[in-house]
């Protein structure tokens, strides 16, 4: 019986690995950067007063990603935003192994082409440390959602988690992925 192995996953080790590790004069395969997970998160600072946009939230991110999201609840309490500690708000997802590699190729392939005026990411998203991240205006350009079934619309914010030593590292990593960075 052959298990499934995600696309991008087969592109990584057939064309990715070979090129980054001539590009970067890699003496072993294994000094080339992957990826380790992807962080989805999203922020719902209006979910003080309405615990069902927590609720919709964790709903919308479980489609997206294919694996349960969890809220995440409030550390401390701020009076100045009616926050007590332990509420709800926001959502997250981490995702590793096959579900990351099939979640970043929907995103490339099909939901980050549907927004609009797309031109490509900014490439300032990097830390320094060969992660990036990016922010997302609106969950409907992802095609699980239906639009007309959607109470609001919210951002949410994705890191790529590498294992690259420097940004340009990790630039070359995504941009062998097919990310599509603006010029």
């Amino acid at each position: 019986m052959a298990t499934y192995v995600p696309r991008l996953r087969t592109k990584y080790t057939s064309e990715v690995v070979p090129s980054l590790q001539k590009e970067f004069k890699y003496k072993s395969s294994m000094q080339v950067p992957r990826l380790v997970k992807i962080s989805v998160n999203q922020g719902l600072g209006s979910a003080v007063g309405d615990k069902k946009i927590v609720d919709n939230s964790v709903e919308e991110m479980s489609l997206i990603t294919g694996q349960r999201a969890q809220a995440t609840i409030s550390r401390k309490d701020i009076s100045n935003f009616k926050l007590r500690k332990g509420m709800p708000i926001g959502a997250r997802v981490t995702l590793r192994g096959a579900r990351m590699y099939e979640f970043l190729d929907r995103l490339i392939a099909v939901s980050l082409p549907r927004t609009r005026d797309f031109r490509g990411v900014k490439a300032s998203g990097f830390d320094g440390r060969g992660n990036f991240t990016f922010g997302v205006k609106e969950q409907i350009i992802f095609p699980e959602i239906d639009i007309d079934k959607t109470p609001r619309i919210q951002g949410m914010d994705i890191t790529l988690v590498t294992t690259a030593k420097t940004d340009a590292e990790a630039k070359a990593l995504l941009a062998a992925f097919g990310f599509p960075f603006t010029k």
